[in-house]
């Protein structure tokens, strides 16, 4: 699987895909269009781009994000029944990951519904299923009182199928200290 390209951006067209020129050889990566629309490289200049590859039967497709909460949006998206990579990409692209994870954790399935092919009942079935999730992350990465990168680390063990209980009362019986990696392992010795 491919997790990261960097390379030479060779071209990009406004529908989001780009072409990625590591060592000789072009990636062809889908962004979501709001990224791709904010690319801060030129053609011909150095970019790196975080990759979730879907490799079915009749083709390879790459999926790229400028950062990890891009990434891991994303996949969240794609964990909502019904929701595949094109769908999550094009709902991406409707606004920046910080608005879309907002409104999702106040339960606003308006902004969802503004996206070309979405209905009322698959934008409220996105914010059911995610609600929770996004919210106790949200939560605890704007908690005050918890240690930096909370809400990484609480992502981190609800990626790795831990409850949002679990991780939370791991969470707090870990030090606040370090950095994520380090607190992640000591949350799963918890666990």
């Amino acid at each position: 699987m491919i997790g990261k390209l960097t390379g030479t951006l060779e071209s990009a067209s406004p529908d989001g895909v780009v072409l990625v020129d590591v060592g000789g050889v072009g990636y062809v990566v889908r962004l979501p269009v709001s990224a791709a629309l904010s690319l801060e490289v030129g053609v011909g200049e150095r970019m790196s781009l975080l990759i979730h590859t879907v490799v079915r039967e009749d083709a390879l497709d790459l999926y790229g994000f400028p950062t990890d909460a891009d990434l891991g949006f994303f996949k969240q998206l794609m964990s909502v029944s019904g929701i595949g990579p094109k769908t999550a990409l094009t709902i991406m692209g409707a606004a920046d990951t910080a608005s879309l994870r907002r409104a999702v954790a106040k339960g606003d399935a308006t902004v969802l519904v503004k996206v070309f092919g979405i209905g009322k009942k698959n934008a409220e079935r996105i914010v059911v299923e995610l609600r929770d999730k996004i919210g106790a992350v949200l939560e605890a990465s704007t908690d005050a009182s918890g240690g930096q990168g909370d809400g990484d680390v609480l992502e981190a063990l609800l990626a790795l199928g831990y409850s949002t209980h679990e991780a939370r009362a791991a969470l707090k019986n870990i030090r606040p200290d370090g950095t994520v990696r380090e607190r992640v392992a000591a949350a799963l010795k918890q666990l």
